[in-house]
């Protein structure tokens, strides 16, 4: 199959072209003034022939002329964001794969990002292929979410081996010339943090190859929110057992509230439990609430009816006490997670988010269908316990 050309090619190609006619002109119009000079005039040939020439140069620009125009208007046009989807149906190797008669075999594209719905049957999507054209649809606006306050990591093994604080003693203190200086205590345990893999998969009509648009919405709206939707619940949740991580809300430790403030409200809680954090030697750096949580904290209001979280009409991002707020229905209703989650923890990616596409299947090939596969590996580890506090927002008896 023959390479197809950019507007910016073609327009250079055109360019080229034009100032070949262009030279063929001024070489029949420099012949045709010096046989003026000599009282002579051009052929009947060479006159045709400067006509054509005069044709094909005018077509020429008046294509050269349709190109720069286009290409303003492709330079002037907003840049849409490449969503995974997108980065899937553009890449070389899908397009290969979906460009032929019968695709048959696999293709696999790492579309990495991260950051996040089924239907009823099996194969039900392949009524996304429609002959009318839409345009397509916006994405959600993303939100704020739990792998976004944890620090960042890679590892090309199947398990990490780390050291856990366990007890850490400060006995610093003014010392005289020539005492003994007093001794600190810190106290490690070894510990692992295994690779999971968080995967699923979806069967459509072979038709959807064909129709990016289509392919893009599946891999976008339901494979990757899919995944961010597993993999927040396993980085809160995970039981550490089995293939599940060990999560968050698992490992962390128990509220404790340093004092009890007068008519104690779930702000002054989370406020508590930051405090609580500080004093294991560690900073607070966000928090995580359930939704419905955090829809009664932004409603409390004083006694004269004004909301005392923020405006009702404003956009600043959901904030408490100077901490981002994740707001996520992995975490449980009347819970709250909050801890140094820049400091204590740490995500490694093993494999990022791939999407893989299959026809390698008998009940494929009998159904004329074609599986979507979208899976990512990554493990967590905790190096402070101490350094994240859970406990109860006191809304539910």
């Amino acid at each position: 199959m023959s390479e197809q050309k950019s507007a910016a090619d073609l327009a250079a190609e055109t360019t080229a072209a034009f100032e070949r006619r262009h030279s063929e002109v001024q070489d029949i119009a420099e012949k045709a003034l010096a046989l003026a000079q000599e009282g002579k005039q051009l052929t009947e040939a060479e006159k045709v022939k400067a006509d054509e020439a005069i044709t094909g140069l005018n077509e020429v620009k008046g294509l050269l002329n349709q190109l720069e125009q286009k290409l303003a208007r492709e330079s002037a046009a907003p840049s849409a964001p490449s969503t995974a989807g997108a980065r899937f149906v553009e890449a070389d190797e899908f397009k290969t794969f979906a460009e032929q008669s019968r695709p048959r075999g696999r293709v696999i594209v790492d579309v990495k990002d991260i950051s996040s719905l089924t239907t009823d049957a099996a194969g039900s999507v392949g009524h996304l292929i429609e002959n009318q054209q839409v345009a397509p649809q916006m994405l959600p606006k993303r939100r704020m979410t739990v792998r976004a306050l944890l620090a960042p990591g890679q590892t090309n093994s199947n398990m990490i081996e780390y050291d856990r604080e366990k007890v850490f003693t400060n006995a610093a203190a003014p010392v005289a010339e020539g005492t003994i200086k007093p001794q600190s205590e810190l106290q490690f345990e070894e510990a692992t943090a295994t690779v999971r893999t968080i995967a699923h998969w979806m069967r459509a009509s072979v038709q959807v190859l064909a129709d990016a648009p289509a392919l893009r919405s599946i891999i976008d709206q339901r494979l990757r929110y899919g995944l961010a939707l597993a993999e927040e619940a396993q980085l809160l949740n995970g039981s550490g057992t089995g293939q599940n991580l060990l999560g968050l809300v698992t490992a962390a430790t128990a509220y404790s509230a340093a004092f009890t403030p007068v008519s104690a409200t779930a702000i002054d809680q989370l406020r508590l439990a930051a405090l609580q954090v500080s004093l294991a030697e560690y900073s607070a750096s966000g928090f995580v609430l359930n939704p419905i949580d955090w829809a009664r904290i932004e409603l409390t209001k004083d006694a004269e009816g004004r909301y005392l979280i923020g405006n009702p009409q404003g956009t600043i991002s959901p904030s408490l006490w100077g901490l981002p707020v994740v707001a996520t229905q992995a975490m449980t209703v009347d819970k709250f997670l909050t801890g140094a989650f820049n400091l204590g923890a740490q995500i490694f990616d093993r494999q990022d988010a791939t999407v893989e596409v299959s026809t390698e299947d008998q009940d494929n090939f009998v159904k004329n269908k074609v599986t979507i596969r979208a899976e990512e590996r990554l493990a967590l580890a905790i190096y402070r316990p101490q350094a994240f506090v859970y406990g109860d927002l006191g809304f539910v008896a």
